[in-house]
């Protein structure tokens, strides 16, 4: 009896391994967005506490020179959190094509792996079917060799 190979097995291979790389990049593609969103969180902050920290000033008064360094200082944290957005925004678009490649290369995989379990159980009936009349041969074979007196 012949040993069972898939026939499709190299394919199967090549399409986990796409799988894995685009489960990486993905992976990769979370952490670059993670750590880009926590930039632009650490810059939304820091601006709420300088306008905090502006508005407290404001009540207790201070110089003309405070107040341009603070619009400028300001002005420089929005310019930056804007190209951050822009960033986030990349990233976030990034993740999510690497997501719907993964869920694509995923049904990919299954579908071979169904197809390698189809085929497997078609082999397994065809080698009992086979087996079976291998018996049924054995067996008439016998019952004929004892008909016969031998």
């Amino acid at each position: 009896m012949k040993p069972y190979h898939y026939r499709f097995d190299k394919v199967l291979t090549f399409r986990e391994q796409e799988k894995n790389e685009t489960e990486s990049a993905y992976k990769e593609s979370i952490e670059a967005f993670e750590m880009i969103a926590t930039q632009l969180y650490d810059l939304l902050k820091k601006k709420e506490d300088i306008l905090v920290e502006q508005q407290e000033k404001m009540t207790n008064g201070f110089a003309v020179n405070e107040i341009h360094h603070y619009a400028r200082f300001i002005e420089s944290l929005e310019a930056r959190i804007h190209s951050l957005q822009q960033k986030v925004i990349q990233a976030r678009s990034k993740m999510n094509w690497y997501e719907e490649r993964l869920l694509d290369k995923t049904i990919e995989v299954k579908k071979y792996e169904k197809m390698r379990e189809k085929d497997r159980d078609a082999y397994q009936e065809e080698m009992e079917h086979k087996e079976a009349e291998r018996l049924d041969e054995l067996s008439t074979l016998k019952f004929r060799k004892n008909e016969n007196g031998w």
